[in-house]
């Protein structure tokens, strides 16, 4: 295993968590206006829908830099980041949408490769021998 090969994965699952780290710390922070920016796009279940994707958000950014069960929390990041782009960023004729729904496709894309080639040597995973 080379240098890159080594150092790489954790600074890339450091650089993809710090996102959904900070965008949880937003939603934890204003409550009330996430719950009604849900409702605006018209999703069902606002208040629940808000407790899922601070969950998720905080939650799995969390455990995605430390390296802790990589693989599942990249997949379930990844398909709540899909759904976040349908949800939220699907009015193609407004071009900033677009290049919001395309960044949340390009992000599941760098989460699934976490998924496929797992955490490496840098997490919790390597350490308790599950990577």
């Amino acid at each position: 295993m080379t240098s890159v090969q080594r150092y790489l994965p954790v600074f890339g699952r450091v650089l993809l968590a710090v996102l959904f780290v900070m965008s949880g710390i937003s939603k934890l922070t204003d409550p009330a206006g996430t719950i009604g920016y849900i409702h605006s796009a018209g999703l069902p279940l606002p208040n629940i829908a808000y407790g899922i994707a601070l969950t998720v958000e905080l939650l799995g950014g969390i455990l995605l830099i430390v390296g802790y069960r990589t693989r599942l929390v990249a997949l379930i990041l990844a398909v709540f980041t899909v759904a976040a782009a349908i949800g939220f960023h699907a009015h193609f004729a407004d071009q900033n949408q677009m290049i919001h729904f395309m960044k949340n496709i390009a992000i599941a894309g760098g989460l699934l490769q976490i998924v496929a080639f797992g955490a490496g040597a840098f997490s919790l995973d390597s350490r308790l021998g599950k990577a």
